[in-house]
C-alpha cells in the first residue's frame, strides 16, 4: 500500500494512524479498498461518550475490517478512541471538510429535521473512501434517511446500526443529556421509564401505547414536547409489525429525544 506522504508501507491493524487533511485520509481509504479490505467510517462529532465506543466495538467486530474514527472533538479524546485499537483517527474540522460551509443539503423527506446530519455522514463517507458506515440508534431518524440516501444516491456503501446505549437508571447515553440541570435529572430518568412501559403495552395497539407513555411522563410531571409513533422506514405506524415510539421533552434548556422499537398490535410476550 502506498503512504500519503510517498514511500511503500504495509498495512498493519490496531495502529490507531493519525490523519489530519482530507487527501490524506483519502488516499489511505481508497488504497486500503483497492486491496479489497472493507473500511468502516465510525463518524463522531465534537465529543466522546460510552455510546460511541459501543458505535467503534461494533466497527471492529466487522470481518476484516479497517475501522476508520472520524473525530472533530478534543485532542484530549484522541488516545482514548486508540486505546479501542482502531486503524485509523482522522481528526478533521468543518473548515477542514467544508471550507465553504455546507452548501448541498439532503431532503430524506422523513419529517424529521435531519438534512444536515445526513450530509455531514455522506461528506465523511466519501472524505474516507469508506465501504461502510456505523451509525447508532439514539438518533434513529437519521439512521433511516441516511440508508435512505445510500439507497437513491447508488452509493456503495453499507450501513450498519448500534443500539442505544444506556445508564443504569434507563437514561440514554448522550452528550445533551450531560446537560440537565441536576434538578430535572430525576425527572428525566422518566423519559426511558415511559418508553418502556409503552413498548410493553405494544400488544394493545397504538392508541395504548401513546396514552401509556404519556401518563408515566405526566405522573413524573413531564410534558412531551412531541411523543409519536412511526414505521421503521418513519412512515405511518403499522396496525400490526415493528414500529419505532419516538419522544422529544425539553428539561431546562436541553431537548432530550429517545426512542425504542416495539412489536405494534402483537406485544413482546407474543413473539416466537
Amino acid at each position: 500500500m502506498g503512504n500519503p506522504e510517498g514511500g511503500p508501507v504495509s498495512f498493519e491493524h490496531d495502529q490507531g494512524r493519525v490523519f489530519d487533511s482530507v487527501d490524506h485520509i483519502g488516499m489511505f481509504g481508497r488504497a486500503l479498498r483497492r486491496t479489497g479490505k472493507p473500511v468502516v467510517l465510525v463518524p463522531l462529532g465534537t465529543g466522546l461518550h460510552a455510546g460511541h465506543i459501543a458505535m467503534i466495538r461494533a466497527a471492529k467486530r466487522i470481518p476484516g475490517a479497517v475501522v476508520v474514527v472520524a473525530y472533530a472533538g478534543p485532542a484530549e479524546d484522541h488516545e482514548r478512541i486508540r486505546e479501542e485499537r482502531i486503524d485509523a483517527l482522522f481528526t478533521y474540522t468543518d473548515e477542514m471538510m467544508w471550507p465553504g460551509g455546507i452548501r448541498t443539503g439532503v431532503d430524506a423527506s422523513i419529517g424529521m429535521d435531519v438534512g444536515e446530519a445526513v450530509t455531514r455522514v455522506l461528506g465523511l463517507v466519501g472524505a474516507t473512501a469508506a465501504s461502510d458506515v456505523v451509525l447508532g440508534e439514539k438518533d434513529y431518524a437519521q439512521v433511516v434517511a441516511v440508508q435512505r440516501a445510500i439507497r437513491d444516491l447508488h452509493l456503495p456503501v453499507k450501513l450498519h446500526s448500534v443500539p442505544t446505549v444506556r445508564m443504569p437508571d434507563g437514561l440514554a447515553i448522550s452528550l445533551r443529556n450531560t446537560r440537565i440541570p441536576a434538578a430535572d435529572r430525576e425527572r428525566a430518568t422518566a423519559i426511558a421509564a415511559a418508553l418502556t412501559a409503552g413498548a410493553h403495552s405494544a400488544e394493545h395497539g397504538a392508541a395504548t401505547v401513546l396514552e401509556t407513555t404519556r401518563g408515566v411522563l405526566e405522573a413524573a410531571d413531564v410534558t412531551p414536547d412531541h411523543l409519536e409513533l412511526r414505521g421503521l422506514d418513519m412512515g405511518p405506524a403499522p396496525e400490526v409489525g415493528d414500529a419505532r415510539l419516538f419522544v422529544a421533552v425539553t428539561l431546562g434548556d436541553v431537548l432530550l429525544t429517545d426512542n425504542v422499537g416495539l412489536p405494534l398490535g402483537i406485544g413482546f410476550k407474543n413473539i416466537e
